[in-house]
Parts: C-alpha cells; sequence; structure tokens
C-alpha cells in the first residue's frame, strides 16, 4: 500500500503541477492571485486554464464541470465533454480556456427569492482560482462562483470571498497602524468538524421518511440508547472502520486535510474534522467532504445521514467551526501570547470579536438557522438558542481586570499529577473547555458551535468575518489620528469591553437560570427559523452587509424569502410524508394486529367461557383508541396542510407550518410511537430504531 504522502492530493491542480506545467511568468502571476488577491489576467487565466485541461486529460478525464454552491443548500454541476469534432468527422480533446472560466447554467431554475423571473434565464458561473480545481469521475471539477445575468449574487461563495477581501483590508489598517507594516495580508482560517450518522442501507430503504426527508418522522425509543455513554470514542465497528478508511483515501486523493475521526455520542453517529486552512478552501472542502460520505457509505451499503435530529430521543449532528484569523508573516491574531495583559493587539482583536457578536447576535443565530437545527439547539445536546461567548477562566478574568482597572492575575496552569510512577505528569490548560457555549474561546480561536450537520459553512463565516470587518473599521478610525496610541488603545478597549460584556457568560448554557439572565442581559432569544429570519432584513443588518459590499438590500431581501420559502416546502413535504405513511403503512398494521388478537379472543372464548380474554381485551382497548386519536389527528393535519395555502406571504407561512403543521406532526408522532410500542414487530411496517441504530 502507497505512503498517504504518494498520492495526496494526486487529484486536485495543486501549487505543485501548477509548477510543473505552467510559465514561470504565469505561475507567479496566479501565485499573487491566490495569496494576494490580485485580479487575475485573462490572458494568463487562459493560459492556467488550458494546463489544467491538459492535466486532466492525461488523468483520464473526458468531462469538465462547473462547481457552485446555489441556494438550494447543496452543491450544483453541469458536466461538459472535452469532445470536440474534426474535419474528418472524428473526435479531438479539446476546450477552449474560456469555456473553463466561464459557464453558463440556467439562473431561473435556481432559487432566487424573486430576483429572477423564470424567463430571465441567463446566470454566469466564473472560476474561483483561489481554490484548486480537481478530479472526480473522470470529470474535472472547477470551483466557480455563480451570478445572474444582471450581476446580483445567487451564490453563497461570493459573499464569503468578499467578506475575507473586507476583512484582510480593515485588519491590514489596524495592524499598520500598530507598527506591523510588515503584513501584508490578514486571512480567516476553518477547521470544520462534521457529524454525521451511518446506517445500514436496507433499513433506509424500508423507511419513506428517511428516504424523503432525512430524519424518522416516527419511531419509538429503542429499550437502550446513549444513556451509558459507551458508544462515545467507543471501538469502531470493522464494517464503519472500513468505511472510514475509504473516505479518508478519497479525501486524501482530493487534497483534503482529514484528520481526526472517533465515534459520536449517539449510537451510529461519527465525527470527521480536518486540519484547519483558509475560510473559501475549507467550505469546499467541506462541501466535498459531505458529498464524498455519501458516495463511500453507498460503496459499503450504508448509508450517510446528515440531518441534524435524523432520530428523536437521541443527539443529533452538528458541525462545529473553529475560526481563526492569521497573517501572511505567520502570526495568529487571536493568540493571547504568555502574557494577554501586555498584549494590546490580542486585546484590540479580541474586543471586535466580542462587540461583533454582541451587536449582531442575531445575524449569527440566523446563519444557523434551518428547519433540521431547529430540533437540536436548546435540547441539551447543542448550544441554546441564545448566543453568547464563553472566555474561560483565565480570559474571563483578563477582561474583568481591563473593565474594573484592577491588577490581571493568571490562573496559572497546574500539573496534573497522575499519581502513577511510570505515567508522567502534564501541564494542564489554563481554563476547562464550556461544551454547551454557542461561541467559545479554545486557546487561539474561537469555536462556533451552533451549526448544523448539513449546513454550508460559508454562511456563517461570512458573516464572522464581516462583523468583525466592520469593528475593525470603526476601530481603526477611532484610532487613526491620535497623539498617544497606546493610551487610546487601551481606553477604547476597555470602553467597548465594558460596554458588551453581557455578551460574555462562562457557566452553563443549559440552566433554566441562564435563560432567564440572558433575558434580562438583553440577549435575543429565537427559537426558529421563522423567529429569527423575521430579523435578518432589520436595518442594522442590511446596512452591515450593503455598506461593506457583500451583498446588497435587494440580494439579503431575495435571500429572506429563499430561507423563509425553503423552510416552509421542507415542512410540507414532512407532513406529508407522515399523512402517507399514517394512512397507507401505520393505520393498516394496527388493525390487522387488532384483528389477529380479536381472533385470540374469540378463540378463548370457544375453547371455555372461563379463560381470562382480560390481557387482549385490554390490548386492544389501548390500540383502538390510539388508532381512533391517530386517525382523527391525521385528518387534522391533512387539513392544517391545505389550509397553509391562505398565508400570503413566506413569513405568515413559515410561521404556520412552525406554530400549527409543527405541532399537529408532534402530537401525531406521539400517538404513532406509542401504538408502536403495543404493536407486533412483525406487524409494523418499518425497522424499529434498535434495528436501525444498533445494526450496522
Amino acid at each position: 500500500m502507497k505512503n498517504v504522502s504518494e498520492y495526496f492530493g494526486v487529484n486536485v491542480f495543486n501549487d505543485k503541477k501548477m509548477q510543473e506545467r505552467l510559465p514561470k511568468a504565469t505561475y507567479k502571476a496566479l501565485k499573487k492571485t491566490i495569496e494576494s488577491g490580485e485580479a487575475l489576467d485573462l490572458s494568463v487565466a487562459n493560459v492556467v486554464a488550458n494546463a489544467m485541461k491538459d492535466w486532466a486529460v492525461e488523468m483520464g478525464c473526458t468531462h469538465y464541470t462547473h462547481w457552485f454552491q446555489p441556494m438550494t443548500g447543496v452543491t450544483a454541476e453541469k458536466h461538459d465533454s472535452f469532445i470536440s469534432p474534426n474535419e474528418d468527422g472524428e473526435v479531438m480533446m479539446e476546450v477552449s480556456g474560456k469555456e473553463l472560466l466561464q459557464g453558463e447554467p440556467d439562473a431561473s431554475s435556481f432559487p432566487s427569492g424573486g430576483i429572477r423571473a423564470t424567463f430571465e434565464a441567463r446566470g454566469y458561473t466564473t472560476w474561483d482560482p483561489t481554490s484548486p480545481a480537481f478530479i472526480r469521475d473522470k470529470t474535472l471539477y472547477i470551483p466557480t462562483a455563480f451570478c445572474s445575468y444582471t450581476g446580483q449574487v445567487l451564490d453563497k461563495k461570493t459573499p464569503l470571498l468578499r467578506s475575507m477581501e473586507k476583512l484582510n483590508s480593515e485588519a491590514v489598517r489596524i495592524l499598520h497602524l500598530l507598527g506591523k507594516t510588515d503584513v501584508k495580508r490578514v486571512t480567516t482560517t476553518v477547521g470544520p468538524e462534521q457529524e454525521y450518522f451511518l446506517i445500514d442501507k436496507e433499513m433506509y430503504d424500508k423507511r419513506p421518511d428517511l428516504i424523503y426527508t432525512g430524519r424518522t418522522l416516527f419511531g419509538a425509543m429503542a429499550p437502550k440508547g446513549q444513556e451509558l455513554d459507551d458508544h462515545y470514542f467507543g471501538s469502531i465497528k470493522s464494517r464503519v472502520s472500513a468505511f472510514m478508511n475509504d473516505l479518508d483515501e478519497e479525501l486524501w486523493k482530493l487534497g483534503v486535510y482529514a484528520k481526526t475521526k472517533h465515534n459520536e455520542v449517539a449510537p451510529s453517529q461519527h465525527e470527521l474534522a480536518p486540519i484547519f486552512t483558509t475560510s473559501n478552501i475549507a467550505t469546499d472542502h467541506n462541501e466535498l467532504c459531505m458529498e464524498v460520505m455519501k458516495k463511500t457509505a453507498e460503496k459499503h451499503n450504508l448509508v450517510c445521514l446528515l440531518h441534524e435530529k435524523p432520530f428523536a430521543g437521541v443527539n443529533g449532528s452538528g458541525k462545529h467551526n473553529n475560526w481563526s484569523i492569521s497573517t501572511d508573516t505567520g502570526e495568529n491574531l487571536l493568540n493571547p501570547s504568555k502574557r494577554p495583559e501586555d498584549n494590546l493587539q490580542f486585546q484590540l482583536f479580541l474586543s471586535a470579536v466580542v462587540k461583533a457578536v454582541d451587536e449582531y447576535q442575531d445575524l449569527l443565530r440566523i446563519t444557523v438557522a434551518s428547519a433540521g437545527n431547529d430540533h437540536r439547539l436548546g435540547a441539551n445536546e447543542a448550544p441554546p438558542a441564545i448566543i453568547s461567548m464563553y472566555l474561560g477562566d483565565d480570559l474571563g478574568a483578563l477582561v474583568e481586570s481591563i473593565i474594573k482597572g484592577k491588577d490581571y492575575k493568571s490562573h496559572k496552569a497546574a500539573r496534573m499529577e497522575t499519581g502513577v510512577d511510570a505515567l508522567p505528569d502534564f501541564k494542564k490548560d489554563n481554563s476547562d473547555r464550556n461544551r454547551t457555549s454557542p461561541f467559545a474561546f479554545t486557546g487561539n480561536k474561537f469555536e462556533f458551535r451552533a451549526l448544523g450537520s448539513s449546513l454550508n459553512i460559508a454562511c456563517p463565516n461570512y458573516m464572522l468575518n464581516t462583523m468583525v470587518a466592520q469593528q475593525l473599521g470603526e476601530f481603526y478610525n477611532e484610532l487613526k489620528d491620535s497623539e498617544n496610541l497606546e493610551e487610546s488603545l487601551k481606553a477604547l478597549i476597555k470602553k467597548v469591553l465594558t460596554e458588551h460584556q453581557r455578551i460574555i457568560f462562562n457557566g452553563d448554557n443549559y440552566s433554566d437560570e441562564w435563560v432567564k439572565e440572558a433575558e434580562n442581559r438583553g440577549l435575543c432569544n429565537y427559537k426558529s427559523l421563522p423567529d429569527a429570519m423575521e430579523h435578518y432584513i432589520d436595518k442594522k443588518n442590511i446596512e452591515l452587509f450593503s455598506e461593506n459590499g457583500i451583498v446588497t438590500k435587494e440580494e439579503m431581501l431575495a435571500r429572506y424569502e429563499i430561507e423563509l420559502e425553503q423552510y416552509s416546502k421542507l415542512l410540507n413535504i414532512e407532513a406529508l410524508t407522515m399523512i402517507d405513511m399514517a394512512k397507507k403503512d401505520i393505520a393498516p398494521a394496527v388493525i390487522s394486529f387488532v384483528k389477529e388478537v380479536s381472533e385470540a379472543v374469540a378463540l378463548k372464548q370457544s375453547i371455555s367461557s372461563k379463560l381470562s380474554t382480560y390481557a387482549e381485551e385490554e390490548l386492544i382497548k389501548i390500540l383502538s383508541n390510539g388508532l381512533e386519536k391517530f386517525v382523527k389527528k391525521t385528518d387534522e393535519l391533512e387539513k392544517a396542510v391545505k389550509n397553509a395555502g391562505e398565508h400570503k406571504d413566506n413569513l405568515s407561512l413559515a410561521k404556520y407550518y412552525r406554530n400549527t403543521v409543527f405541532n399537529l406532526m408532534n402530537e401525531l408522532r406521539e400517538l404513532g410511537d406509542s401504538m408502536e410500542e403495543n404493536t407486533n414487530s412483525k406487524y409494523w411496517p418499518y425497522p424499529s430504531y434498535g434495528e436501525i441504530l444498533f445494526g450496522v
């Protein structure tokens, strides 16, 4: 077997291949674009594109595709072959550089929130040179941005790239003001931890709810769940290990820095974590990772579930977004250093993040809102819907000392004494970790833990980048004319931390006390997507993105409509699936079982009138009463879905689905799950939780 270093990135048009295949001047120009964000000349782009095409054909590719991230929540691709007819009626493998650099998918067929009408079909994809092209299934994949004919942004990549540029310009200005004139570029880096479930495909194929919605709409709890904590970090099953090994190999070939893998808390749940890279590449890699997970699972007769809550009653899946800021000189701007009390640069950048999270806490909640994630947030398995920041004991003490003007006493890291001679003692971290915090400082980065497992990480990261860039711009304007920069810095830091300390909370985010305290502090608590999205188009949020050149007011209004519309459509699909399952499978199954029990009663009575039929009659009564309620609730849900058409605007419709349809779905599920617990398993039409979660 080959060493990983021998095949890592073999399917990527990476830096090594560019050096080998491009003229020196072309390579140098491309590197400037990648590292410094400089515009790429079209003539240079054509040379790169042709070299990329030649490499792809040599690797056996027959097609190329522009791979982009529309507002559907998944990636999109249209494949074109390299063939071109010649005069002899045969074909050649060629394509122009322009074709590789620019594509034209149908813009009217993707969500646009009203920006594009059906007859206004033209849209464009354009090559993103900062994210390397790669090969999959004999096709050259070219990462691209996507916009309409009139220039409106229709994807998730473009705002992210713009936000990275904005944060870079504002951070560099601040650093130059602080004397770091050697810094030419600042980038944000991300390491997204990906959670997922693996289940047997045979079980999956028997569950219409999993097929249509990605989650179980009915399902009684198994006798065992996650209460013994024996699955977390437990020994990985052979079948799962084989999948993980294949997944690692496929990701490594694609240049994805897959690093850590382990069992997660719930049965059949697992996690993969990569090494940090730039926000743009990390986003592309995470989208690629989710796609490869699904395809690799198929090879092992498994199905990879990325829904945030596929199984009620056990932990759902999230995605921890580890976010940091670094310079091209190798400095992490969120590293406190050994003496954070003297590190005014760190304190300033920390203050920018604190102020940003406080002022735009609603945006952070909005960016992780989804129909799936609404099941998790606040459910004692994920952070609550209330956004707050955890700084830890050491950094918390520093902030307190700045606010109160007191001397700072560092919580010096103690040594952990194992008490076993053969085991070495070791130095502990300055602070513990807080797994309940939505936005926690973890040494030299912030871990945004509220993301759902299926989410495209471009959204939270472009919001983070933009809101922090906004604060850095305000700080620069306040400091640029200072006659005593150090004193002005200290005063600014104290002022910001004092005014925004309400967002800092180092305690238990799951406690009822915190909910009350957060309300007293004036923190928002939006428990569902409709509640959160209503504030997306608040004036301050529109101004943040429009004035920083990330997206326009029109584009924000479009995204607002898209998110609400998709939410309603998802709940509509779930409701229709429940109705279908209830009518066609569950009710008939219970009726058949009741019939069998009734026949048992008749048989007993025919043998002897003295034989007791109490147990059978009680079971019949329980199931008959339950079935009557179940059928009535199904009818009620069906009527509610039909009445949804009365709501004409997307916000009203989304709230109706959340407050009426969703509640009826939960009531119907409770009735159905109760009947499953009392119905013979041979009659129940679907695999049980126990069979699914412990069947791999």
